[in-house]
């Protein structure tokens, strides 16, 4: 019989890496409070870097995060190897980014030009991209004159929703409570709580377990 000692033991000697993981989160605590400073952005309970973020918040914008964030920038992170930092920017005057309670992000970018609001428990697979922009315009003539001057629409994720890793949300969209956006999938429009969603453009494939009520 192996002792509670020996079995945790047993473990870490099992995952080796998360003992270096854990390591590594620790020397980069310093430098993720600074960012965070630097950046007018107030330090949550229980948040969890592993690897420096890239920040670019607008003087004239608003972020906040609620406690639990965890976000994985660094390729040892997550064996699904986030392929950049994760990337927060607000981008113009006036944007939010708003986000709740144990957001978990891997390799992701959330970009808002004008809001992007994320509820509570949230995970967000590796190496997926949140815009609530086009960037530039859809006409050449006037991507050619004001380059940065695409559409924006707020997003909402609202809580306990999962995006799987490659997803590509756009602008104008919702996310319903407990739905699930399928690796890989381009949503373009709604999505129902506790919908299934997959493709591109993503579309309904089935509902979750999960009890959604008003």
């Amino acid at each position: 019989m192996t002792s509670s000692g020996g079995t945790r033991l047993g473990d870490l000697l099992d995952t080796s890496w998360k003992v270096g993981n854990e390591l590594r989160r620790w020397l980069v605590w310093p430098m993720a409070r600074l960012v965070f400073a630097l950046n007018g952005i107030a330090w949550g309970r229980g948040w969890r870097l592993y690897g420096l973020p890239v920040i670019q918040k607008h003087g004239q914008s608003a972020m906040s995060f609620g406690p639990g964030l965890q976000l994985r920038s660094s390729v040892p992170s997550n064996p699904l190897a986030p392929n950049h930092p994760v990337v927060l920017s607000t981008r113009e005057k006036g944007a939010v980014l708003k986000v709740g309670a144990n957001l978990c992000v891997t390799g992701g970018v959330i970009c808002a030009t004008e809001r992007i609001t994320i509820g509570d428990h949230v995970v967000v697979g590796a190496n997926c991209t949140i815009v609530d922009s086009d960037f530039h315009p859809l006409d050449p003539d006037e991507r050619w004159l004001n380059p940065a001057e695409g559409r924006a629409a707020p997003v909402v994720i609202e809580d306990n929703v999962f995006v799987g890793m490659n997803s590509l949300i756009l602008k104008g969209v919702r996310l319903g409570r407990y739905s699930v956006i399928g690796a890989g999938s381009v949503v373009t429009n709604d999505v129902p709580p506790g919908a299934i969603v997959a493709g591109n453009p993503a579309r309904v494939v089935r509902q979750t377990e999960s009890q959604v009520t008003p």
